[in-house]
């Protein structure tokens, strides 16, 4: 096993020991910092292929503004000794069915799709071909995915709010 195998592995066994540690942690400050730590992995892997600027923008979009932003909410909204309830078993029974669709899915996109070499596409990566891919609206644009994303992130902002604000006790008012 090469350098590059060890390091793949090492960087996809963080992300998911610490996608596990968020989505079980009682204590929701820990699981923004697990949150964090699964983020950082994914910008390993970014880096480890030579994507750069998702790198970058993994790092500074995700783990630097989306984590710190959702630290914020937290530490305005909660006390931060405080444990999350624990969940019913019919939301885990749910979540974990979900998830294992989810993972399905991906599987099964994975597997059947056809990925076509970047030397064979005739395409050069520079900044402006991404910023024409990304805001492009025809053939092979994002500008949809991209606004999804936006509105995304909007809803996990809202929902890590939601899950954040706790009732203040009786007496300090």
């Amino acid at each position: 096993m090469g350098a590059s195998a060890i390091i793949f592995y090492t960087f996809a066994a963080i992300m998911i020991v610490f996608s596990f540690l968020a989505v079980t942690s009682q204590k929701i400050l820990r699981a923004a910092v697990y949150l964090l730590f699964a983020l950082g992995g994914t910008a390993g892997i970014y880096f480890m292929v030579n994507y750069f600027f998702l790198a970058a923008v993994q790092l500074t979009v995700y783990a630097g503004g989306i984590v710190v932003l959702i630290i914020f909410s937290i530490l305005l909204t909660s006390h931060i000794e405080e444990k999350m309830q624990k969940a019913d078993a019919w939301k885990i029974i749910l979540t974990a069915i979900v998830g294992l669709g989810g993972v399905v899915l991906s599987l099964f996109v994975i597997t059947n799709h056809v990925f076509i070499p970047q030397a064979n596409t005739g395409v050069e990566a520079n900044m402006t071909t991404i910023g024409e891919k990304l805001l492009g609206y025809g053939a092979g644009g994002y500008v949809l995915p991209f606004e999804v994303i936006s509105v995304l992130l909007l809803a996990a902002m809202i929902g890590a709010i939601v899950v954040a604000k706790r009732n203040k006790p009786e007496g300090n008012g």
